[in-house]
This record gives C-alpha cells, structure tokens and sequence, in this order.
C-alpha cells in the first residue's frame, strides 16, 4: 500500500509556471506507475499525465502536450509534473495517483491509490 501527499499548488497568473510533487510512502515506490490527474468543478475527472515504473514511458492528454512534464526520482519516492504557460483553464484541483504495476497505466480507473489533491487557480 502506498500513501500520496501533493503539494506546490497555487494561484498564479495566466503564462505562469507551477511544480507540483507527490511524496509517496513506502518502499517499492520504484514498482508503482503514477499518474497526475485533475478535476474542475462540475467536471469529470481527467487524466493529464502519466509515468510509467522506471520513467521511460510517458502520457499526455493532448492540451498540455509541451506545456506539462512529468517525472519521478524514485530515490526520494517522488514524482513531479511541471507546468508552464498555465492557461485558465488549466484551473483544477490536482490529483496524484498510483498502481503497482510497471506498465503506464492511461486509464482513471487504473489506479488504486489516491492524494487528497492541491488546488491549482490560474487567472486570467
């Protein structure tokens, strides 16, 4: 089982940038795939990016494809996603995810494990 802490969100202006981290717990973080999610209000829950194991492997949803990074230090049990040139409707609250599995894993479902989430506001 893993535990997931997000922190690094914000306000911040249109243009701007944000790093978010996701501290996990555990031991075996390296065997877990993770993923950023986000949600706005009234909107379903949409995957952003993902990662897979060992980092080699990579997602984006296509509106944040040059804009986001994600990536992972597995030593310090943490994985990041960069965001620069925020657009307003990047406005969300942010999730972190995980699946222990060493696949990338696209899909909500496909994870077990879920952060509290961190508010992300960009204004215009």
């Amino acid at each position: 089982q893993v535990q997931l802490v997000e922190s690094g969100g914000g306000l911040v202006q249109a243009g701007g940038s944000l790093r978010l981290s996701c501290a996990a717990s555990g031991r075996t973080f390296s065997s877990y795939a993770m993923g950023w999610f986000r949600q706005a209000p009234e909107k379903d829950r949409e995957l952003v990016a993902a990662i897979s194991w060992g980092g080699g492997d990579t997602y984006y949803k296509e509106s944040v494809k040059g804009r986001f990074t994600i990536s992972r230090d597995n030593a310090k049990n943490t994985v990041y996603l960069q965001m620069n040139s925020l657009k307003p409707e990047d406005t969300a609250v942010y999730y972190c995810a995980a699946r222990y599995t060493r696949m990338l894993v696209t899909t909500t479902g496909g994870y077990d494990y879920w952060g509290q989430g961190t508010q992300v506001t960009v204004s215009s």
